[in-house]
């Protein structure tokens, strides 16, 4: 085709085009179905949507139980609306499940904290409980304000697999949020990795972590991978680290499922 023939043919296309768009209509491209449901938001960017569960509102640990014992009330302390880890007695996890979901929640690390590194303040959000102990996805918690650790433990990190983008930890004895949104891995039949779980996470209203691809459950030792990964929805979980610093405390927990 020489230089004639294509001029000729685009400017067929190019007419073809102008004539399709004369005869479009604006109403081509507006859609009335399916009509989104009505969320009423909280009054505070904090408080819980209508659609939420809420999993913590100060007064009763009912949303949670034991996790190495489940069915077992949870029997961390909750005093003034709040809820602090109880060491001695160890994790506790949601009394339900969930796929894919939406998470707030709020941590404060004491005032008076001492210990450094990984021994200052250390807790954790396993976004997905795969059961007893520490076994899951962990989103760090830790004191990481002028507190230097390897910086994927730092708060905000995905513990072991990704550093958050910034570090944005306020001062021991103020109130720190965490919203994520949660996308569950799926498994295929022969329990091969399906799709990935997927984790965005917004660290006192700053993104740190930018709809990261897991590598899998989290490792203490060793790389992460989906080898001993389970099906389904699961727990959220709130980790007892076993330091010797001062206890967290957690408040105003609420999940919208998607």
């Amino acid at each position: 085709m020489n230089i004639k023939h294509t001029l000729f043919f685009s400017a067929i296309l190019a007419g073809s085009s102008l004539i399709a768009n004369a005869q479009a209509k604006p109403q081509d491209t507006e859609f009335y179905t399916p009509v989104p449901p009505v969320v009423t938001p909280g009054k505070t960017n904090a408080d819980a949507p209508s659609d939420a569960i809420v999993l913590f509102d100060g007064k009763n640990l009912d949303q949670w139980t034991m996790t190495d014992n489940r069915g077992t009330p949870a029997s961390w302390t909750v005093a003034d609306a709040i809820l602090t880890v109880n060491k001695r007695s160890g994790n506790i996890e949601t009394v339900k499940s969930f796929g894919n979901y939406q998470l707030h929640i709020e941590w404060r690390v004491p005032a008076n904290i001492t210990g450094e590194g990984q021994a200052r303040g250390n807790s954790g959000v396993f976004l997905a409980s795969l059961g007893k102990g520490d076994a899951g996805y962990e989103l760090q918690v830790l004191d990481s304000y002028n507190n230097k650790t390897y910086v994927n433990g730092q708060a905000g990190s995905i513990y072991k697999q990704f550093v958050p983008l910034v570090n944005v930890s306020k001062a021991p004895g103020e109130w720190q949020t965490y919203d994520v949104v949660w996308i569950a891995p799926t498994f295929n039949d022969d329990t091969t990795v399906k799709t990935p779980a997927r984790v965005t996470v917004f660290h006192n209203g700053v993104l740190v972590q930018n709809n990261v691809t897991l590598l899998g459950p989290t490792q203490y030792i060793g790389q992460a991978s989906y080898t001993n990964a389970k099906f389904g929805p699961a727990p959220i979980k709130l980790q007892a680290h076993g330091d010797r610093s001062e206890p967290l405390s957690f408040r105003n927990i609420w999940v919208r499922e998607l």
